[in-house]
């Protein structure tokens, strides 16, 4: 049975409350959902648990995906010394402390002590060197935790002396199972209170939670403090996601509520108000590098190639934060603002894009036609790989009839140009490249009096 307390005392002698996101950690690796393309038979975790090999692993995914819970059971399951230090809160001074005491432990007792980093990425490069010589000579088991790409977060020495662990955003289901755990679980969750949850607040739950279990935890705590008859209701939600904003921002305004806006106020293009909210979301304590990441989604999913500059101009904002820091480089960060508020919009892309992801759910194994395949064996070759190709370059119209789409799918057009900013000149283009191939076709035809292959 677990032994986690539902509140502790402080060093006053008060009772503090221990939070239900806290309490419903899972307690074995059945109960982390969400996340079996690392944890099923065969998978890499699983198979480090089997083998009982313990190696040093960055953890990469969003939010409240449960890379400290994995971390923290795999220290469990090896039954080591296990240390948590932040890289927002704890400097690296302690963290060195922390490597010479596990120093001495390995010379003492043979065995290794596991240090978790969260956010990792926080350290710059000579920090996060300082854990060289400790992970290569086995006296740490090194567990960081990240939201950002370790690719370009995490320096190269360090990356190849860990293993990329990368968890998925939790999907409906998955967040529709902790929330029953938790209204279940008599011991360490809400199970003791009798309540259910209403289907409809539950999906609304879920909705906010946004891929996030403490989120929904968290708020569902909230919500059923405020329930009535037994039941959590949409209403009882609704107070709920008020309320949770007096007890998260410092400004007294709800987290999503303000991106919502920013990211509404922008695709709305309305520039003092997309001015405001950010100042209110960095005001508020914000993380900047979360708005400039949400500010580089909007680049694409809401300008899109109506104007592309949109993109470089916020990375660009993203990097001039990171080297200046506040509050300097908070200017950067309303610049983008103003550039994405100012400029043309389409969400041509994302449509497109959406369009062809369910296209490859419905048709993954549509064959690559075998003009366009790479004959790399003679036996390929020998088959048909490769014949039938023609090389755009050797035409004079830099293009060719070849198609190259699978032939079932044949014709199928997906992304479709607005009538705005620069999609006006990308629409113009496509209509010429097939303008032009139609000419090309019609020329190859026997006896065709259009223009012959390879004409301008």
């Amino acid at each position: 049975m677990d032994k986690t307390p539902k509140t502790r005392k402080n060093g006053g002698g008060q009772a503090t409350h221990t939070p239900l996101a806290e309490r419903m950690r899972p307690q074995g690796f059945d109960r982390v959902y969400g996340q079996d393309h690392i944890l099923g038979p065969g998978k890499l975790l699983a198979e480090l648990v089997e083998s009982n090999r313990l190696v040093s692993i960055i953890f990469w995914g969003p939010p409240g995906s449960g890379k400290t819970t994995l971390g923290t059971m795999l220290a469990r399951h090896f039954d080591l010394p296990f240390e948590f230090f932040s890289a927002v809160l704890s400097g690296i001074k302690e963290v060195k402390e922390f490597m010479a005491r596990a120093e001495q432990q390995k010379k003492l007792f043979g065995k290794p002590m596991i240090l978790f980093i969260d956010e990792i990425h926080r350290f710059n490069k000579a920090q996060q060197a300082a854990f060289l010589p400790y992970v290569e000579k086995g006296d740490i088991v090194l567990f960081g935790s990240t939201t950002e790409n370790p690719s370009f977060e995490v320096i190269a020495p360090l990356l190849s002396r860990t293993r990329v662990l990368v968890l998925k955003e939790l999907d409906h289901d998955a967040l529709a199972r902790i929330i029953r755990d938790a209204l279940e679980d008599k011991e360490r969750g809400l199970g003791a209170s009798g309540l259910d949850i209403d289907p409809a607040a539950r999906d609304m739950l879920v909705d906010y939670a946004n891929g996030d279990a403490r989120r929904a935890l968290n708020t569902l705590e909230i919500a059923a403090g405020l329930a009535r008859g037994g039941i959590i209701s949409v209403e009882n939600v609704q107070e709920a996601l008020q309320k949770r904003t007096l007890f998260y921002d410092k400004s007294g305004e709800e987290h999503f509520n303000l991106i919502s806006a920013l990211h509404k106020s922008l695709r709305n293009s309305d520039v003092d108000a997309a001015l405001y909210w950010l100042a209110r979301m960095l005001a508020s304590g914000e993380d900047p590098l979360y708005v400039a990441r949400r500010m580089v989604r909007f680049a694409s999913e809401d300008v899109g190639l109506a104007d592309p500059q949109a993109l470089a101009v916020t990375l660009q904002a993203k990097e001039a934060y990171d080297f200046l820091g506040s509050p300097e480089g908070e200017l950067a960060l309303a610049q983008a603002a103003i550039y994405l508020a100012a400029a043309p919009k389409s969400n041509r892309i994302y449509t497109a894009y959406g369009a062809v992801q369910r296209e490859v759910e419905r048709s993954p194994h549509e064959p690559v036609p075998l003009q366009i395949r790479n004959a790399v064996t003679a036996l390929m070759k020998e088959i048909g790989y490769g014949q039938d190709y023609l090389y755009a370059h050797d035409s004079p119209a830099a293009t060719t009839d070849m198609e190259t789409m699978p032939e079932r799918l044949r014709g199928r057009k997906y992304y479709e140009p607005g009538n705005l900013g620069f999609e006006k000149e990308i629409r113009k283009r496509i209509e010429w490249w097939e303008a032009l191939k139609a000419r090309i076709r019609e020329g190859r035809k026997p006896g065709g009096e259009g223009e012959k292959a390879g004409g301008a």
